[in-house]
């Protein structure tokens, strides 16, 4: 490989994932205190667990289709970066086209299904959560028919992602999310909230809308004006689509199929369960979502320009390189959770509806789920190689597989240890799926894994003696730091930076390159604002 090549490829990613990773972080600054409104309205209750299962649906459309890394983010990105020409001119005819065929698709297939949501909301939900009371059914139901236009909203926005992406404009597909958050803290704090949750499914209709509005200039200023086109069976290019797009789009139903089973056990269990296994998961979504999307959102069309060059050496080098820096960080976030959980939550959520008892539950839920971290993390990533292959079918096959065990770790699991064994479920389930994902993508690359492994073995030895120091540090100061909310601001902090600095001294004597790769682009940037001074 090009040594200059190389640095003026990585000046750019660290670039664009430095500018998203603020980006990000401010979004999912909203999503925190759109989760503590939430909760200090509605707490851990009936109304919280009906307007969680309602949301489930659209959720399918804004976050895992429409989202990052979602099929048609994923789709558009891999097609439409290899025919477009000439990305500082306007799209020429066929590219036009072939985006005008595309939206008017998704209108089509998503509009049918929101209309089913919105006529038939109660046959829909008595479906998902056949176990629950009449009451809570029919509340979810009302939630579900408020929020049925978001799902026509989402298979949108992921084509407008996509589109933002492959023009390597990184900045507004990524603000674009806190507008979901907005729109719901607005409209909370306007209404003061309210005994059925009305004010709770609008405002979060109101947000979905607010996230495509914000996006669409931008597409229209690119040269993407929206005009009905049908050529759905004689244009090549969405054939290409097509042919990438349903094995994803299925995957990705295929695993909303299994958030569907975890619902089905999760409906017979006791009031405020559900909420609490939604609250540990955003909890753990908000790091770790940061930095998938930091790294995967510039990576990936980098992926699919380089194997398009058929440059697999260069592949090998970014995932390797990018994968590793993220179980860095992900193992020292992991024991941190681990330690310092439940006084986190007690800070971030545990006033008005949100009692200590709601603390509990959702810090027992984040300790199984944070489990997943490091399998989750490379899941995520190594996906991407695969559909920059073009190659969808495989991760939807390990999908369809997941479901089958998925119901089977539910139905062993969740009678003896309730949410908590649905959180194991998904943890063992997030690991098989890394693990056959790993093996598979031999027959497209060999990443060698050999010298990866190694690193990985170095870092999980740290993070054991780092997580050993931080919670024998939490024991001793837990009588002394904990009676006030500033003294367990004190305590948190001081478990923080003892456990990361051993953990990072433990990485520097054991010789982890991914801690030499930040300490030296961290020099590089010292010394570059240095002679710029």
């Amino acid at each position: 490989m090009n040594s200059n090549t190389e640095q003026i490829k990585s000046q750019g990613l660290i670039k664009s994932a430095g500018l998203i990773v603020i980006v990000i972080l401010l979004s999912k600054i909203a999503g925190f205190l759109r989760d503590v409104i939430v909760a200090n309205y509605y707490g851990a209750s009936l109304v919280s667990d009906a307007y969680f299962y309602a949301y489930q649906i659209p959720a399918l459309a804004i976050v895992i289709l429409g989202g990052m890394g979602g099929p048609f983010h994923s789709a558009t990105v891999s097609v439409f970066s290899k025919i477009i020409k000439n990305f500082n001119a306007k799209p020429e005819k066929e590219v036009k086209r072939l985006f005008n065929t595309y939206q008017t698709f998704s209108i089509l297939i998503f509009g049918a299904i929101a209309l089913i949501c919105f006529f038939f909301p109660q046959q829909v939900m008595n479906v998902i959560i056949s176990q629950a009371t009449p009451e809570l059914s029919s509340l979810a139901a009302y939630h579900l028919r408020i929020m049925s236009p978001i799902i026509i909203v989402g298979a949108i926005l992921g084509l407008y992602y996509g589109i933002l992406v492959t023009y390597n404009k990184f900045l507004l597909p990524n603000i674009a999310p806190s507008m979901l958050s907005v729109g719901l803290i607005t409209t909370l704090v306007l209404s003061n909230g309210d005994d059925t949750g009305f004010y709770l499914a609008i405002g979060t209709t109101i947000g979905a809308l607010l996230q495509l509005f914000i996006q669409m200039p931008a597409v229209m200023k690119l040269g993407y004006v929206f005009k009905p086109c049908f050529e759905f069976f004689n244009n090549k290019n969405f054939k290409d689509i097509m042919e990438l797009l349903m094995p994803a789009f299925l995957s990705s139903t295929i695993g909303q199929i299994g958030i569907y089973v975890d619902i089905f056990f999760a409906s017979s269990l006791a009031e405020g369960q559900w909420t609490a296994y939604g609250y540990a998961n955003r909890i753990f979504q908000f790091p770790v979502g940061l930095m998938l999307a930091a790294l995967l959102v510039p990576l990936f069309p980098l992926f699919s320009r380089l194997v398009a060059q058929n440059k697999l050496d260069e592949v090998r080098h970014y995932f390797n390189k990018g994968v590793g820096s993220l179980i860095y960080v992900g193992a020292f976030l992991m024991i941190f959770i681990f330690i310092c959980r439940t006084d986190l939550i007690s800070l971030a959520l545990e006033r008005g509806a949100f009692d200590h008892s709601a603390t509990l539950m959702v810090s027992e839920v984040l300790f199984v789920i944070s489990l997943s971290i490091i399998p989750y993390m490379f899941r995520d990533s190594i996906t991407r190689i695969y559909y920059s292959f073009n190659d969808s079918k495989t991760p939807f096959y390990i999908a369809i597989s997941s479901i089958v065990l998925k119901f089977i770790f539910n139905s062993i699991l969740v009678k003896p240890l309730g949410i908590n064994g649905i959180a194991l479920s998904t943890v063992i389930i997030t690991t098989i799926n890394a693990c056959l994902l790993a093996f598979l993508i031999r027959k497209r690359i060999s990443l060698g894994y050999r010298a990866f492994v190694s690193q990985i073995f170095k870092i999980l030895i740290s993070a054991l003696v780092s997580f050993g120091i931080g919670f024998v540090l939490n024991l001793g100061l837990g009588n002394i730091l904990a009676s006030t909310f500033v003294l367990k601001i004190i305590k948190v902090a001081i478990i923080f930076f003892v456990s990361l600095g051993s953990y990072i001294l433990l990485t520097y004597f054991l010789r982890v390159e991914y801690l030499s790769d930040v300490k030296e682009k961290l020099a590089n940037k010292f010394l570059k604002r240095k002679n710029n001074a």
